[in-house]
């Protein structure tokens, strides 16, 4: 597991569960759905400004690991 995917975590009593930016309550998959509609970096901080560049490479590292385990690859 790389250092960034440790800023992604899962806790049960926080937005259900899903798998948030540590220290928020910031979903990852909500900043996913906005890279992929093309949102820049600094418009994603400027939505949410207590996260950083490392949190979006994060969820962007935590959908590549999603990926390689759908595929039956571990990383």
């Amino acid at each position: 597991m790389n250092k960034l995917i440790s800023r992604i975590v899962s806790n049960p009593s926080i937005c259900s569960g899903k798998p948030c930016i540590k220290g928020t309550r910031i979903p990852a998959h909500i900043i996913l759905d906005l890279l992929a509609v093309g949102e820049s970096f600094e418009g994603i901080k400027r939505a949410y400004p207590n996260i950083n560049d490392e949190d979006i490479r994060a969820c962007l590292s935590y959908a590549s690991v999603l990926a390689d385990e759908e595929a039956g690859v571990t990383a």
